[in-house]
């Protein structure tokens, strides 16, 4: 299955009651494996999680640390990008030149690398020596 496909399916299992937006994301980790998660709402809206989150937890749960592929879908008019704390979750896990495709449910994608979605990432040289 390929990334868009595993994020086009786990993006009808999204838990969206409020916003009734579905999102679903798709990691290739560095082992080749995919993972797959979608957004989970809660009435305390904080308390949501994103699907790309997900996807990533899902990866870190299976033994896999390292992504390199992200795929992004919603039904939106533009391709959805991930949030700002999602940005900083995909810079965890993956290098600056790790494409992120992102797309809307019409065919619609837009690629760019980690790196340009959040330039100046805080990572472990802002904490060295600590």
């Amino acid at each position: 299955m390929s990334l868009k496909d595993a994020a086009l399916k786990v993006r009808e299992n999204a838990h969206a009651p409020y916003s009734k937006f579905k999102v679903g994301a798709a990691v290739r980790a560095a082992s080749g494996a995919i993972y797959s998660g979608c957004n989970v709402e809660n009435v305390s809206y904080p308390e949501g999680t994103c699907a790309e989150a997900g996807a990533i937890a899902a990866m870190v749960a299976a033994g896999d640390t390292e992504l390199t592929e992200v795929f992004v879908v919603a039904d939106s008019p533009e391709p959805v990008t991930p949030c700002g704390g999602c940005r900083q979750k995909l810079a965890e896990f993956g290098k600056g030149d790790v494409v992120v495709t992102m797309a809307n449910t019409g065919g619609v994608e837009r690629k760019m690398t980690i790196a340009e979605l959040l330039p100046g990432a805080f990572d472990t040289s802002h904490i060295v020596g600590r």
